[in-house]
Parts: C-alpha cells; structure tokens; sequence
C-alpha cells in the first residue's frame, strides 16, 4: 500500500511570509498545501511540525475525506484559523497527490468544468480621488471586468487598502503599525469616490469596495443605502460577523449585495448567514477553512440558499491556493467571482505556478494536481521576516476594528 512517507514544513519569505506543507508518499509523489496565516505564520507551522505531522506519516495519501475527519472530529481543540489552516493545509496537499496519481488536474477530480474561466477582481487604490479614479482605468485598460475600489480619507491621512507600491501588502512591519480612523470622515468620503468611478467610467464594469469590519450595523444600513445608485457589486464586511444577527438589520435598509467570510474558518461559522439569507457572497477560502474538502461543503451549502461565493485571494495567502482556488471555483454551480491580486516576483521564484490571467479570468493548469512547483534552492534566499498586520485606533486613540 502507498503511505504518506515524508512531511516536511516548508517556512519561507519571498515577497511575504509562506508556510508550505510538501508531503512525499512512498511512490515518489509530492502534493502542496498552503498553510499561511497572515501574522501568524509560525504558530500555524508549530501545529504542523508538532502536532499534526506524526499523524501524516504511513497514512494512506488516497483516505482524504478520512484523514480530514481524523484530523478534526479526532481532535479535541476545534475550529479555530490555526487549527483550520493546519487541516487545510494537508487537505490541499492530498488533493495534489491524488491529482498526480490520477493523471488529472485537480478540477477533473471535482466534477469537471462549470465553466471556461474563473471572473476575478482586482484591487485599484488612490490616495485621493483622482489617483484612485485613474488606478480604476489602469486595471480596466488590463482587461478587468471587476475591480475593488478604495482611497485614503483626506482629514484622516490613509485608510485600508491603499497600496504603498506596486503591490499591496498590508504585514509591512516588524510590529504593528497603529494607523488612525475616523468612522465619520470615511462615511462621508468614500461614497464621493465610488460616485466619482462611475461618473467617469461608467457601468460597464463591476465595481466592488471593501468596508474591513470598520462600522457598526447601523452605519453599515446607512453607509449601503447611500451607495445604492453606484450598483456595487459588493460591500465587503460592513461589520464584524461575530454577531451574525446584525446583518439582518442591514439587510432590511439596503440591497447592496453583502460578502463576508474571510476570517471565518469553517461552515459552522457561516452557517446562519447562509441560511437565514443574510449574505450574498461567501468569502471563504481554501486555505483558512479546512481545504478544498470543507469549501466546497460550504459552497454546497451556499448553494441551498442562493448565496454566491466571492473567495478571498490575496497575496497573504500562496500561489498554492491562488490554484486550489481557481480548481474549486472552475467546478462549482454557484461561483460568483474570485479575488486576485499579483504575487511579487520573488513569490514566484520560489512558486511555479500554471494558473494564468487572461481577458479578466483566471485559468488553472492543465497539469495533473494542483500544478504548482516548489523551488527550494529560491526559497533559501528569502528567510522568514517577522511582519505584523497594522492596528486601527480612533482619533481619540481608542481600539478600532481592524
């Protein structure tokens, strides 16, 4: 019998900080899972190394829907984005295998294609309106036919989502970095912009806007009734979901569609949303809720329901799941549209991945697996930096969601 022989936790900096799982059975096959926590990475790969990898070993490769149930109804502690992300990263990695084994990439193994392309979004940012209206027109002029749109508030010096470069990366600095906020200069400001977008380029496009968890229900009502006439695709986490029944009374003051779900970990967490109607995106991802096994047990779910999946993709999480992504999302009936952001090119030194861009879609590799490659020599260039999300204090300095 095939068995799982070698795990090794692959920890690296290319760009960002990466955890990779890499498994080798005894037949020579590897498979990749993601295991990146943005800003704490190093817990997830203690789990690994400590916990989960003398489980792996002389494990049947083929048993995945086995070794996910072992791996969490087995465990005592559950849940949780360690824990979750410590399973999904073997989940994908057996996906992989099984992939190779078969001959077949990944999405042939999940049902074969829905579709000829995964419909991603990419992120425009300015630090006013003007530089973020022409972000907007550079990303279309690309060939997007969704992009999310943010700008830095004048009276409060910046705002999540602005770029500081070419690539935006939020985990800049060795500790946090306490960036203000000012809930009333944002409800005031960012409607202006997203008017502004449409003004100048029109509707022929989806235009989404991420509101991070920034405000409470009511502001949220208010803040998605005021934008009703742009059509946003989406307003990303107008709240914290901790308290799900909030989002009953934003639904009941506005239609702007509703995404949420990319810190949450797992279809208990997203359960009552679902159900009760309260979104209309999931947000979910490969990486940080238990695998491609458990995200599509989400998705069936949205499906029941109507609810569309919106996954989050960016570049904290590895062209490893950039891939398993686009897999899963190439396959399932009720996709909505995948967020994309451009790895650095140290990333993809380190991962060689077969997903490509083309005409506002994302394309999977036709390869057997998942159809990425992990180049270890690259990896010993970029050691592990110690990087931290930013904190979000109001002008008073009192804590603020983040």
């Amino acid at each position: 019998m095939t068995t799982i022989e070698r795990a090794e936790v692959l920890v690296a900096g290319p760009g960002r900080n990466f955890v990779t799982l890499r498994l080798t059975t005894s037949d020579g096959v590897t498979g990749l899972g993601d295991a990146t926590l943005n800003g704490r990475e190093l817990a997830v790969a203690s789990y690994l190394r400590d916990h989960v990898v003398p489980l792996l070993i002389g494990k049947d490769p083929a048993r995945i829907e086995d070794m996910w149930q072992y791996l969490y109804r087995g465990a005592y502690w559950r849940r949780g984005p360690v824990t979750m992300t410590a399973i999904a990263a073997v989940d994908t990695a057996l996906w992989d295998v099984k992939g190779k084994v078969a001959g077949l990439p990944v999405f042939q193994l999940l049902g074969g294609r829905s579709r000829e392309g995964v419909l991603v979004y990419c992120h425009a940012s300015g630090t006013d309106t003007a530089s973020l209206v022409d972000d907007v027109a550079r990303f279309r002029d690309l060939g997007y036919q969704a992009v999310r749109a943010q700008a830095a508030v004048p009276e409060v010096g910046g705002t999540y989502g602005v770029r500081k470069g070419l690539i935006y990366e939020p985990a800049a600095t060795s500790l946090p970095d306490e960036q203000p906020w000012s809930t009333e200069a944002y409800l005031r400001f960012a409607p202006t912009y997203l008017e502004a977008v449409r003004d100048r380029l029109g509707f022929d496009f989806h235009l989404l806007h991420d509101v991070h968890h920034r405000l409470t229900p009511i502001e949220a009502a208010r803040f998605g009734k005021r934008v009703e006439d742009v059509q946003l695709f989406w307003m990303e986490d107008p709240t914290p979901a901790e308290n799900q029944e909030s989002f009953r009374l934003i639904r009941s003051h506005t239609t702007t569609p509703i995404a949420v779900g990319e810190v949450l970990n797992s279809i208990w967490d997203v359960q009552h949303l679902i159900t009760e109607q309260l979104i209309d995106y999931v947000r979910t991802t490969v990486v940080h809720a238990g695998g491609i096994t458990h995200l599509r047990r989400i998705f069936d779910l949205a499906a029941l329901y109507g609810v569309r999946t919106g996954s989050h993709g960016a570049t904290d999480l590895s062209p490893v799941t950039q891939s398993a992504a686009v897999h899963l999302d190439l396959v399932v009936p009720n996709f909505g549209i995948q967020e994309y952001m451009e790895h650095a090119p140290e990333t993809m030194e380190v991962f060689r991945s077969g997903v490509r861009f083309e005409n506002g879609m994302l394309h999977p590799s036709e390869e057997p697996g998942l159809g990425v490659e992990y180049d270890d020599a690259a990896a010993e260039r970029f050691p592990y930096d110690p990087r931290y999300l930013p904190v979000a204090r109001r002008l008073d300095g009192s804590l603020h969601d983040w």
